[in-house]
């Protein structure tokens, strides 16, 4: 848990905070790890719908997402694997986020040669490429992240982070989608891929952090050699692959649960991957809520698509100031509450019979805002409960964690419309925000007065 409590600082300190070398550097990574994202998700499917593709293959070529979901496979490798040459060159970190961007350069230019109504399965293969090259990425840049900022800056690298995201999305699909219907999908994804370049740039000029290693990690880090030693009779590779393993994963799991005690441990991974469930559940009838309601697409696309990334944005500011003058858990509780309440929003658009693009409007920016500040506060508490001895595999383990029971959960939303209407499902995804939230309160009372408020 985050121990660390919040200096007392005016918003204009906490503003100065973002002309720091390392917010700025943030900013740029999380252009960097954003932009890719939705060039093998929505904006791939607009490319494949124009060309023909049957809407069937377009959903079965979503599961390219699966890479950021399952990266806790081969986060250990990025944890603790060198890369030859390049990690002797640039570090640990930086070595892994060079190797992944010079290959999303890579993949993207491939793709831009791509044809999908003649080549669609090497497009797909590409597609993954892309997605796993992605998602190690962004191992590497939130183990940069949490190693290069002490815990009282975790907030306002989440904020850089968040909004170098949100420019890079919507560079990967307005952008993209101009440049396709001005110049064709060859160029639009060759400035994509150029765009990455702004990664490769950030990643030579920031420095390696410094990673001091703890009494106790380094005595767990000594049964591994003690656990090598004792199997010397085995062969060198069997040895060597044993002592990988419960150095690389292994470890960083009994550290978690060594550092915070196994009951508390399993209520911070309660919260983990409880926290977002009204997010997931609700995005996802998002778009069909507004059709059937009847506003048309030009609408939604002016208020969903243009406020709401706005209020994205300064959601995303506002978060950063939240986390730096409230400390973690009481920005976190403060976001939670947003997001009930921007759901319960949502309810009473459904219940008017008029609601008007005034009151679509309203609505969205404060869930976009909601869902931002919690975000925000959300990347800075699961920063502090990482280890720096092994960021990326702890991390990688709470950023799965929090998206999959929602993404298990978003499901049913379809049925629960289908069953109850939109008034009773925004009230019933209003309410799966009440457990964290009570878990959050739970884990709070656990620790010493001064934790509390961090």
């Amino acid at each position: 848990m985050p121990t660390e409590a919040p200096a007392a600082r005016s918003w204009l300190d906490t503003l100065r905070l973002y002309a720091q070398p390392r917010p700025l550097a943030m900013l740029f990574l999380g252009f960097s790890a954003g932009l890719p994202f939705l060039l093998v998700f929505s904006t791939l499917s607009a490319w494949l719908r124009e060309a023909g593709i049957d809407r069937t293959t377009i959903g079965l070529l979503s599961w390219v997402g699966l890479a950021y979901s399952f990266k806790l496979l081969w986060a250990p490798v990025v944890d603790r694997a060198p890369i030859p040459l390049l990690t002797r060159w640039l570090g640990r970190r930086r070595s892994w986020m060079l190797a992944a961007q010079l290959a999303l350069v890579a993949g993207l230019l491939a793709m831009s040669h791509g044809d999908p109504s003649t080549r669609l399965a090497a497009l797909a293969v590409l597609a993954v490429c892309v997605a796993f090259a992605s998602a190690t990425q962004d191992i590497a840049i939130d183990a940069w992240r949490i190693e290069s900022a002490p815990l009282s800056m975790q907030g306002t690298m989440a904020a850089a982070y968040q909004l170098g995201y949100r420019l890079a999305l919507m560079a990967a699909t307005a952008g993209a989608l101009w440049l396709a219907g001005e110049h064709g999908w060859r160029a639009s994804y060759t400035v994509m891929a150029a765009l990455v370049g702004i990664g490769i740039v950030t990643t030579l000029l920031v420095p390696e952090p410094k990673v001091a290693v703890s009494r106790d990690t380094a005595l767990r880090e000594q049964r591994v050699i003690d656990f090598l030693e004792a199997k010397a009779h085995w062969p060198r590779p069997l040895r060597q692959a044993g002592g990988w393993f419960v150095g690389a994963v292994v470890c960083p799991l009994v550290d978690f649960f060594a550092r915070n005690g196994a009951t508390t441990a399993l209520l911070i991974l309660a919260f983990v991957g409880t926290f977002r469930l009204t997010d997931y559940t609700m995005g996802v009838m998002a778009n069909p809520f507004y059709l059937d309601v009847g506003y048309t697409l030009q609408q939604i696309a002016i208020v969903a698509k243009g406020y709401g990334v706005i209020a994205s944005i300064i959601g995303v500011i506002v978060g950063g100031f939240g986390v730096a003058s409230l400390g973690v858990v009481r920005a976190l509780v403060v976001g939670g509450v947003l997001v009930i309440l921007s759901n319960l929003a949502f309810a009473t658009l459904a219940f008017t019979e008029d609601p008007g693009l005034l009151g679509l409007g309203l609505v969205v920016s404060a869930d976009n805002f909601a869902y931002n500040f919690a975000g925000t506060a959300f990347i800075a508490y699961l920063s502090g409960l990482t280890n720096t001895a092994y960021t990326a595999t702890q991390y990688a383990l709470f950023s799965s964690l929090f998206s999959l029971p929602g993404k298990l959960l978003m499901g049913a939303s379809g049925w629960v419309v289908d069953s109850a209407g939109y008034f009773v499902f925004f009230l019933y995804t209003s309410t799966l925000g009440v457990p964290s939230l009570l878990l959050l309160i739970w884990l709070t009372r656990r620790l010493p007065p001064r934790a509390a408020d961090a």
